[in-house]
């Protein structure tokens, strides 16, 4: 195996909005290997490959492509130095055919005369190539009738076709079922042998075994450390992903009431089938926290249980109400159920209305505004302001302003400040410090203990672990479409990590 570096970043900060996402980190691959990027979500394994990419520009280090140094502004530049990037949301026009999203990606258009010519001499170089790489793909399909795995192989080859001989995958297998990963990892496996550089980012240790020559592990935005994958064990790589085990907070966990919620063997039955048979019980008077990589199923159960469009099987028992995917919206108010999805624009605001209207619509069913026909505009309006004060909601120059001018961070703090303005029962979240600072962060982590203390039941679902161990009393971990372990609080934090990360 060749030892001359294909690519080498050296010393790469990055920040965004005064967030320090990369510090000092350092990352090399040889040609002829491939070279893992191991770390949990947030670690910055993403943004720097997007930097080896050209998406991002670095503030400091350096980019050396064969010992050169090169200057990467776009994803254009990094083409022409033969790399190209496969992200783990794909980039397709859906209504085009495979060979139309390839011919888009190509820098230079293939072969003469009209456009019909080009895209048949096209179609017959896609075959080739997919016969080569052992992939079964029709170019002439349109990409939305594919599935996922099938997709993924259009987004390899447009970045083959386009000539990169240093590949870049991005959590390649997160979506896959084990036979199409073995497939897809054999096969890039098979292109580092013939002379390119492969990079896998993942969080799975199992693939870091079995196919990679070499791993950097990432932490908090740096590098820290690199090795034979063979010469470690996977305990090892779980200690460097996730950082020593240590007590973690000094508040006891609470003693939980009465099971309030039931969750028995949640499947889905449409789309990725992302949930695979979940089992758990939440309490009143708990915070039950979801652990997981991003991928697994958080997004998907925290929309089953909170009433968002997904087909499901099996039971979610709210007590005594009974199977919670029943109860409609107003019914779910009325049984002061808190939803603060991930999503928060999508799913939980209405960007077109005001700030006011935002705040005030989980109540218009109740009379507390009148009716619909004759509102109580004033008392909307005095309940919304001391609501962004409570809340600390910034950029508020005018209750009437649209929720959509609000940042990301304050637009949560002022779905928070609707779902909690009703003295919730059952409160379900799903990364609720996403875009808050450190200060805002705490804030709403004291007003999920106070809530519990008061006797709600709190699921909170987040993909940071460092907030899930701070919060929870009891954890449950998410890989593959289920709850494959639980721990009560405080728990082992390389014991949650391995769980995380295995997969048997």
């Amino acid at each position: 195996m060749s030892q001359a570096n294909a690519l080498q970043l050296t010393g790469i900060s990055k920040s965004f909005d005064g967030f320090k996402a990369l510090s000092e980190a350092d990352f090399s691959a040889r040609w002829g290997e491939v070279h893992a990027l191991l770390g949990e979500n947030g670690a910055g394994k993403s943004s720097l490959m997007n930097i080896a990419a050209g998406l991002y520009a670095p503030e400091t280090g350096s980019v050396l492509i064969d010992d050169n140094s090169v200057r990467l502004n776009s994803p254009k530049d990094a083409s022409r130095h033969r790399i190209g990037m496969v992200h783990q949301h794909f980039k397709l026009v859906r209504p085009f055919t495979v060979a139309q999203n390839i011919l888009l990606a190509l820098p230079e258009q293939p072969g003469e005369g009209s456009y019909r010519k080009r895209l048949a001499a096209l179609e017959q170089t896609i075959a080739s190539k997919a016969e080569e790489l052992g992939f079964v793909l029709d170019p002439r399909q349109v990409v939305e009738t594919l599935s996922v795995a099938e997709q993924q192989r259009v987004e390899i080859l447009k970045v083959l076709l386009a000539g990169a001989r240093i590949l870049i995958l991005d959590e390649p297998t997160a979506v896959l079922t084990d036979q199409e990963a073995e497939r897809l990892l054999s096969t890039v496996q098979s292109f580092a042998r013939q002379g390119a550089a492969v990079v896998l980012v993942t969080h799975k240790m199992a693939d870091v075994k079995r196919y990679a020559d070499r791993v950097t592990v990432m932490r908090g935005g740096r590098t820290i450390k690199t090795l034979d994958p063979q010469g470690v064990s996977i305990e090892e790589l779980v200690r460097l992903t996730v950082g020593e085990s240590a007590p973690h907070g000094a508040v006891l966990p609470a003693t939980p009431g009465e099971p309030l919620l039931r969750v028995r063997n949640l499947t889905s039955v449409a789309g990725t089938g992302a949930l695979r048979g979940v089992d758990m019980t939440l309490c009143a008077g708990q915070i039950y926290g979801i652990a997981g990589v991003g991928g697994n199923g958080q997004g998907e159960l925290a929309n089953a249980l909170m009433g968002l469009e997904q087909p499901t099987e099996g039971d979610i028992h709210l007590q005594p109400f009974g199977d919670l995917r029943n109860a409609s919206t107003a019914q779910r108010r009325a049984l002061r159920i808190a939803a603060i999805p991930a999503d928060r624009y999508g799913a939980a605001l209405a960007g077109s209305l005001s700030v006011a209207e935002n705040f005030a619509i989980g109540q218009l069913h109740d009379g507390r505004y009148g009716s619909f026909l004759r509102l109580r505009g004033q008392r909307m309006l005095d309940d919304a302001a001391q609501a962004v004060a409570d809340f600390d909601v910034q950029g508020v120059r005018s209750l009437q302003q649209k929720a959509a001018l609000l940042s990301g961070g304050n637009a949560q703090k002022l779905v928070i400040a609707r779902e909690f303005s009703r003295d919730p029962r059952l409160i379900l979240v799903h990364s609720p410090s996403r875009g808050l600072d450190v200060r805002a962060s705490q804030a709403v982590h004291a007003r999920l203990r106070a809530a519990r203390d008061a006797g709600a039941a709190v699921l909170v679902i987040s993909e940071d672990l460092d907030e899930v161990m701070a919060l929870a009393d009891r954890i449950g971990v998410m890989n593959g479409g289920r709850i494959v372990a639980e721990f009560d609080c405080p728990a082992d934090r390389q014991a949650i990590g391995k769980a995380m990360v295995s997969h048997d």
